[in-house]
């Protein structure tokens, strides 16, 4: 089988929650990443196969984003695209499909996005088809719906959101609130002292967002707290009674796009590109919806079994911060001991947690940081809304 190699990954800023990326759309954000590593790699966009681009909020105004942000992005009309769904970790399985793809023969060189402008995600109504003729009307926010609905209510009974699988696992694996602070505490440092040393400035391109008569540039993270103290986050109330999950030790919600090139052996040789690492793993697991946090652990144990590797040969270790309480009860079941090689820049508390981006986003940040550390493997995780845990190996080349 054949080689997917990933060649120039590069990412936007990740903007807060209705900051400055709020007035970009999810396509602004992926053309902006598409034209970025057109102008990066200098290769023609007719030379690509396909488009890929992962969004877990779609929008009728960009309907199959995949294809419309290609046409946007002004990429020939002969070169297809699709769009794909699975919620937290669309991202990563974008880049998974791409590399299949490549594996397989079916194509030679694709670009994969992920992307999500959660400052965008529209309110909407379920009964105003045909008119509603008495009543009251109820317009549902997309994006808590969304959380809410990531199961069937008739076999498991009503999740009020995230936080709620997030306490379910700390009441489970007897993690507390303390712990939860501290470990919010340390991503913000992290991601503070990857910018201050700076560790983003590889992957992340500079945006041009109008305000109003003037033109700001957006080069920098937004949700970063190098402020943040155990005793600041303590102050916060939990999000649930007697919960230990609160918006301090919770990841973001924000706004941004990432991406790459997923290519072949020969489409390297042929355009004299230089690959930054190559996936050569991947797996999926299911689990309860109640404790979707966990799911990264079955997942991550069918992956070692397949690539016969073991988890002290795997250098780097990505597990997406959706909350501190997922992420402390993943490293305790895998009974990861050595911090310093997990989330080393910060992750979804820190950095964000755009949905449909982070997959990728992640990968951006991993395989720079193999390169900068000459590190061998690398391993991403992610938890998905509804009970799933994707996972995947890259190593670099």
């Amino acid at each position: 089988m054949k080689h997917a190699y990933i060649v120039s990954p590069l990412r936007t800023p990740i903007g807060k929650f209705g900051g400055a990326l709020a007035s970009l759309t999810a396509v602004d954000l992926s053309v902006s990443i598409i034209q970025a590593i057109l102008a990066k790699t200098q290769i023609e966009g007719s030379s690509l196969d396909e488009v890929i681009i992962a969004q877990s909020y779609a929008s009728s105004e960009a309907p199959c984003i995949g294809r419309y942000a290609a046409l946007a992005a002004g990429l020939p009309v002969e070169v297809a695209g699709y769009s794909l769904d699975r919620r937290c970790g669309s991202g990563l399985q974008a880049l998974i499909n791409a590399a299949m793809t490549i594996q397989t023969g079916n194509a030679e060189a694709i670009m994969v996005l992920g992307v999500e402008s959660m400052s965008n995600i529209e309110y909407y109504s379920t009964n105003m088809r045909w008119g509603s003729r008495a009543g009251n009307v109820t317009f549902y926010d997309r994006l808590e719906r969304g959380r809410e609905r990531s199961q069937p209510v008739e076999r498991f009974g009503v999740i009020s959101g995230m936080p709620e699988t997030a306490d379910n696992l700390a009441k489970d694996y007897n993690i507390n609130r303390e712990q939860c602070d501290a470990f919010a505490v340390e991503s913000h440092h992290k991601a503070q002292h990857a910018w201050d040393s700076g560790k983003f400035q590889q992957e992340v391109i500079a945006l041009e967002v109008q305000r109003k008569k003037q033109i700001n540039i957006v080069d920098r993270d937004e949700g970063i707290r190098a402020e943040s103290s155990i005793e600041s986050l303590s102050k916060l109330k939990t999000l649930r009674p007697n919960g230990v999950t609160t918006a301090g030790n919770s990841s973001q919600q924000n706004d941004a796009a990432a991406g790459c090139l997923v290519v072949s052996a020969d489409y390297l040789k042929k355009h004299h590109l230089q690959p930054i690492a190559k996936l050569i793993g991947w797996s999926v697991a299911g689990c309860d919806p109640s404790r979707m946090g966990i799911a990264p652990v079955p997942a991550i144990e069918k992956l070692l079994q397949k690539t016969q590797l073991q988890l002290q040969d795997i250098d780097l270790i990505e597990i997406n911060e959706a909350f501190a309480a997922q992420t402390l009860a993943v490293l305790q079941q895998l009974n990861i001991t050595d911090r310093n090689k997990v989330n080393v820049n910060g992750s979804g508390i820190s950095l964000g947690h755009p949905i449909g981006a982070t997959g990728m986003r992640i990968m951006t940040s991993l395989v720079h940081e193999m390169q900068r550390r000459q590190a061998r493997y690398g391993l991403e995780t992610m938890c998905i809304g509804g009970g799933q845990g994707l996972v995947a190996l890259f190593e670099r080349v």
